[in-house]
């Protein structure tokens, strides 16, 4: 199932498209301000945003940047801002879409299937014969042995690999893996990453980089899509 994060302040609408959007298969959060919007993000896992741009506590457009510079997911604009300067904005930004208030709900849904389907999640990368497999939580060396990882251990190998090249600090591995879970502190996750490098093995292990005082790095420049 699907899960989409709609940022939308007006109560009618926003509740009127959070319905409307579980009826046809979707698992949705809305939130009705920035705030709410970047608490949502920071904690779960999406698969396309919904943005409004007049938002109580912020711009819309704003909050794209900031989603831009720090998840992979797509976004498209829901908006009464209507103007050629703004939907140029939103374009320039990087959205997927850029729909005009009031709009059929119909073409609503075909933007977001479009959308979605063009983000389709990789069901697995190469890198210099190293085979990861998404469906599987699996890393394949080059010599054939492959080996299963626990499922923790996976959600951060991912995470470290989606969010290439960016360093990603122990906290928010933290926060996007174990979330509300109890116990989990810096040396947990300096431990499961002990665990990936000895999985890839001593010549692929320095894909996986430390850096200093704030988190580590996934840095592995051939990959290919599978």
């Amino acid at each position: 199932m699907k899960k989409l994060l709609l940022v939308e302040d007006d109560q009618n609408l926003g509740q009127t498209l959070s319905e409307r959007l579980e009826k046809e298969g979707y698992k949705v959060c809305w939130a009705t301000n920035q705030a709410e919007a970047q608490h949502a993000i920071n904690s779960q896992t999406f698969d396309l945003v919904i943005l409004d741009v007049g938002l109580p506590d912020g711009s819309g457009f704003d909050f794209a940047q900031e989603i831009r510079s720090q998840y992979p997911i797509p976004f498209i604009f829901v908006t009464a801002e209507s103007s050629a300067e703004s939907r140029l904005q939103g374009y320039e930004l990087g959205a997927e879409e850029y729909i005009p208030k009031p709009f059929h709900f119909k073409e609503l849904l075909m933007r977001i299937s479009h959308v979605l389907r063009d983000h389709s999640p990789l069901k697995s990368l190469e890198f210099a014969g190293v085979r990861i497999d998404f469906d599987q939580m699996s890393v394949s060396l080059p010599d054939g042995q492959q080996e299963r990882l626990a499922h923790k251990d996976f959600q951060v190998l991912r995470l470290l690999i989606e969010r290439s090249p960016a360093v990603v600090s122990r906290d928010e591995i933290m926060d996007k893996v174990w979330g509300e879970e109890k116990f989990p502190s810096n040396r947990t996750v300096d431990n499961v990453i002990l665990r990936l490098r000895q999985i890839l093995g001593d010549q692929h292990s320095h894909w996986i980089q430390s850096v200093r005082g704030v988190g580590y790095q996934w840095k592995s420049s051939e990959v290919k899509n599978g």
